[in-house]
């Protein structure tokens, strides 16, 4: 399925060091942030280090961010960002799955400078459901720009599910990821694709389950508006 993807990742799969915490202020403030990140658990890193890291003073580093965890929402933005920029145009007339797959190729290529700083996140989700939690909503929000990238809906309860189906999916990878060294990504590509396989299979059991679930009479969905209605003028 994913073979004429996966071939061309040979060669662009490769760890490059972790930026600097250069260019502007926000900027420093999010590489700083994963250079400790990348040291440390996230529950050890003080605000006070991440602006000493990134020259910034505390009273800035309030201004752009109130928390350590509006930093990782920031940088998991700007990964977005980079992998809807890099879309690629020959993978338009290719099935929904094989247009997935590339796109979750290019955001781990995008996360490759950040491996060590996504191996302590996953340390600390481990130890703490309430950070898993936190993590766990930030990751549905990624997944679904990366489900739109690939052309696939995520409008309304079904997209909903698709989103938090694909970010347990995306996780899962993520674990083998962390420990694939090789320049090729074998092992992370095989667990995508066969967590791409179970999710379409999913996405039909689901797509079957909401064609044969009825919908209530449109007289009834008329007459619950009608009672919400007249509760409201109450």
């Amino acid at each position: 399925m994913a073979r004429k993807a996966s071939r061309s990742r040979k060669s662009k799969a490769r760890r490059p060091a972790l930026p600097p915490p250069t260019g502007s202020e926000r900027e420093r403030i999010i590489r700083a942030f994963m250079q400790l990140l990348a040291e440390k658990r996230i529950e050890s890193i003080d605000v006070a280090e991440i602006a000493k890291r990134a020259s910034v003073s505390l009273a800035k580093l309030r201004e752009e961010f109130a928390t350590p965890l509006a930093i990782l929402g920031a940088q998991m933005k700007a990964i977005d960002g980079v992998v809807l920029e890099g879309g690629d145009a020959d993978m338009a007339d290719e099935p929904p799955r094989d247009r997935l797959f590339d796109v979750l190729m290019r955001r781990l290529e995008a996360l490759a400078p950040y491996k060590a700083s996504v191996h302590s996140l996953m340390r600390s989700a481990r130890c703490n459901p309430g950070f898993a939690l936190a993590l766990n909503a930030l990751g549905v929000r990624s997944m679904r720009w990366m489900l739109t990238a690939a052309g696939i809906n995520t409008a309304g309860g079904k997209g909903a599910m698709r989103s938090q189906g694909l970010a347990l999916l995306f996780a899962q990878v993520l674990r083998v990821w962390v420990h694939d060294d090789d320049p090729g990504l074998a092992r992370s590509m095989a667990e995508l694709d066969r967590g791409l396989i179970r999710g379409q299979s999913w996405s039909r059991l689901l797509d079957d389950l909401c064609a044969v679930i009825p919908r209530p009479p449109r007289r009834r969905r008329r007459r619950y508006r009608d009672e919400g209605d007249e509760a409201a003028a109450a």
